[in-house]
């Protein structure tokens, strides 16, 4: 009987080994999981080689990812004809909620506010309005698996977006980064939370830029971007510092437009990265006046749209241009700038 037994067992596992070659998919198809996707089994490979991490613990964790929908589908583009509208934008922002959360922050925070701004100039009103944009002041960091939300857009990127490559090759970047953070610094990935798009704690940094900007700003030797506001509060700072904040600049100016020399093809050109000298700004119609006309550097024409009404332009600084470093987006700094003043204006007596 045991001589006949292995035989048969051998077949057994020979069988089972072959149900386990044709059970993977060679095909980048969403499904439930990625421990079946070769694509996604030769990504840990690679990411252990280029980390220095062990490929066996990079597949079982990988493989614990699970693609969402939701996640592929909230950052899906809109449909073709649907205007922006910057009012609309920024009611969901400067309204009544994150201007009281944002005053009680203020005041629980007054100090730690104020040394980051005295040791990075980046004013605590800017600070203050990205972490009540990113997450109403560390409330609502996000429900999704960080792990879920970086695979499904690394692995499964829409393909309907007009650059869903680069996005795909973006996150898989950060789901790299990701890794290999949660191996070297003991956190489980498989427990944090954060956005549709991965980014994490109370001033949403991605895995990348948590590596590069955050930084221990309540002095325990620990970097804790979901449970210490003073981290929170220093690394958005350094963030900004990183990206060269210039103290004492303001955001943006007023401007008007002159029908008569507006050239307003050149002046959108480069799209929200300052280029144009006061001179050269005003010569193609855009005018200026006040402190504005005394302005040393670089200006852009940013536009912001108003739905079926008229857009309106401001003056984009390089301080504004800072700012869509954290979000590329002339509407997302707009909304920061803007509930960091309300919620200045609600402090004053």
């Amino acid at each position: 009987m045991l001589a006949c037994a292995l035989p048969m067992a051998a077949m057994a596992a020979k069988h089972v080994k072959k149900q386990a070659k044709t059970s993977i998919s060679p095909a980048a198809v969403p499904g439930p999981s990625y421990a079946l996707r070769l694509d996604a089994l030769q990504a840990a490979d690679d990411m252990a080689l280029r980390r220095d991490l062990d490929p066996v613990w990079v597949r079982q964790t990988l493989g614990q990812a699970r693609y969402v929908a939701a996640i592929a589908k909230a950052v899906t583009p809109p449909a073709v004809g649907v205007a922006k509208n910057w009012q609309l934008y920024r009611s969901r922002f400067v309204e009544p909620l994150r201007i009281r959360a944002g005053v009680a922050f203020w005041q629980n925070h007054r100090d730690t506010l104020r040394r980051a701004e005295l040791e990075t100039g980046v004013p605590a009103a800017i600070i203050v309005g990205v972490l009540g944009v990113e997450t109403i002041y560390g409330q609502h960091m996000g429900n999704f698996r960080v792990l879920d939300a970086l695979a499904t857009l690394a692995f499964d990127f829409p393909a309907s977006h007009p650059r869903a490559a680069q996005r795909s090759a973006y996150f898989m970047t950060e789901l790299e980064q990701f890794l290999s953070w949660t191996k070297r610094s003991g956190h489980d990935p498989q427990v944090l939370k954060g956005s549709y798009a991965g980014a994490m704690g109370w001033p949403q940094f991605m895995p990348s830029s948590w590596h590069k900007y955050a930084i221990d700003f309540d002095g325990d030797s620990v970097v804790d971007l979901y449970g210490s506001p003073a981290d929170a509060i220093g690394s958005v700072a350094n963030y900004f510092k990183s990206f060269r904040w210039q103290t004492g600049l303001p955001t943006h100016f007023p401007v008007t437009l002159e029908a008569q020399k507006l050239d307003m093809t050149a002046l959108m050109a480069p799209d929200i990265l300052p280029t144009f000298s006061v001179d050269s700004f005003q010569a193609k119609g855009a005018l200026l006046s006040g402190e504005a006309l005394q302005h040393s550097g670089k200006l852009a024409l940013i536009e912001l749209q108003m739905g079926d009404a008229p857009p309106v332009y401001v003056a984009g600084t390089d301080n504004f241009y800072a700012i869509t470093r954290y979000n590329w987006s002339s509407y997302y700094a707009m909304a920061v700038i803007e509930l960091g003043q309300a919620v200045a204006q609600a402090m004053a007596p």
